[in-house]
């Protein structure tokens, strides 16, 4: 039975989801019960990120109820985008509500917040998202997986798209955290042209007057950006005001599923990079979109495609490990047994993952606005810092 919950918290006053999915008890018999894996998924659900928080967690919870599985327990809560927030609630579920996992944080800000704690307090913590190069490098740890990506890899491959384009002079623009950082880090990795200028925002900025006025000016021939969120909406509608004729790149963030009818048709045409897309041909992925859709009606976005895929790599890991043996469940986790909506998927050295990266672009479908692939930008691509790890 699925039972929920709201309530009010101590310090923030916000509001408290617990929801709790298991079968109903007449449906196991007489069997014996396992103690439950208790996730804790702090996720952003209010404020200008909401909806990549949102989408996460309709993602992680599609998979968890399509699968039924009586020993898992998922809390939820919002961390409103504030590193404090996280923090409080990541030191609850550890020593209030003994989580065994922890995930579903957006922000790169707030993974560098909770991660490092979580995990040396013996607890596992799989990223549906935020996957800065601090933890995939000299801070990896045995206990962190990234079900995502590495942050860099959708920027590399946004380099790699606009070195094979031809354009020379490029300007680059991302925020200043720890995500935007990585951003800019990785386009240039594989850029082989000029940057005309690297400009970094404020988090959370909506007014992009001036750096628009710096883009013009540039003398640049492209513009690659990375905004997630209400950032990006608030910049595209403020870039289609301005009617600067350039080519624009970015990675999926920046175009999403969730945030494409707020930007409207000032979206159709722009590339952006991703590992994931609704069109990608396989069975789990078909399966998936068409599931989302009905529950949700509403497409999926990148955030919901990870969230699935980590709440099925989780339940993977629980069908042959129990989570109290922490070696046997984490090399159960390593193995990553389940089908990804993204085609094949594998973790690296640093348990980063290694997939393809693609090209897309912004089109109007039957009346709404969507992405469809229209190259492979990387095979089999891992990341820059696996390296560094020293486990």
């Amino acid at each position: 039975m699925t039972g929920i919950k709201t309530g009010i918290h101590r310090e923030t006053r916000m509001t408290r989801f617990l929801t709790t999915t298991a079968l109903a008890l007449s449906m196991m018999g007489t069997a014996a019960m396992a103690e439950p894996v208790k996730v804790g998924m702090i996720t952003t659900l209010s404020g200008g990120g909401a909806s990549l928080g949102i989408d996460t967690r309709d993602g992680f919870m599609l998979a968890v109820e399509k699968a039924g599985n009586p020993d898992l327990e998922v809390h939820i809560e919002d961390d409103q985008r504030k590193p404090e927030v996280a923090v409080q609630l990541s030191d609850e579920m550890i020593q209030s509500e003994d989580v065994d996992v922890l995930t579903g944080i957006v922000w790169s800000n707030l993974a560098m917040a909770v991660v490092p704690g979580a995990v040396r307090q013996g607890k596992f913590y799989l990223s549906t998202n935020a996957a800065p190069s601090q933890l995939a490098g000299k801070g990896c740890h045995e206990n962190y997986f990234s079900v995502s990506y590495q942050n860099d890899n959708l920027h590399e491959a946004a380099g790699q798209y606009a070195t094979d384009e031809g354009f020379g002079r490029m300007f680059i623009m991302a925020p200043n955290y720890p995500a935007g950082q990585d951003s800019l880090s990785g386009f240039k990795r594989f850029y082989e042209g000029e940057v005309a200028n690297e400009v970094y925002t404020q988090l959370g900025q909506t007014d992009y007057a001036a750096e628009i006025a710096q883009i013009r000016d540039s003398g640049a021939d492209a513009l690659f950006f990375f905004l997630p969120g209400g950032m990006g909406i608030s910049f595209m509608k403020q870039w289609a005001e301005a009617g600067i004729d350039m080519p624009v790149v970015g990675p999926a963030f920046s175009f999403s599923q969730d945030i494409l009818p707020a930007i409207g048709e000032a979206a159709v045409g722009v590339k952006n990079t991703a590992q994931w897309s609704k069109d990608i041909d396989n069975e789990a992925n078909a399966a998936f979109v068409a599931a989302f859709e009905e529950k949700y009606d509403r497409l999926p976005s990148l955030y919901a495609a990870q969230g699935y895929d980590t709440a099925r790599l989780l339940l993977s890991a629980m069908e042959k490990a129990d989570v109290s043996d922490a070696d046997a469940f984490r090399e159960a986790l390593r193995a990553a047994e389940f089908d990804s909506v993204r085609g094949d998927f594998a973790f690296g050295p640093n348990q980063h993952p290694v997939q393809d990266i693609y090209v897309r672009e912004v089109i109007s479908e039957e009346g709404q606005l969507t992405n469809k692939i229209v190259a492979t930008a990387m095979e089999d691509r891992g990341d820059a810092y696996a390296e560094e790890c020293s486990m």
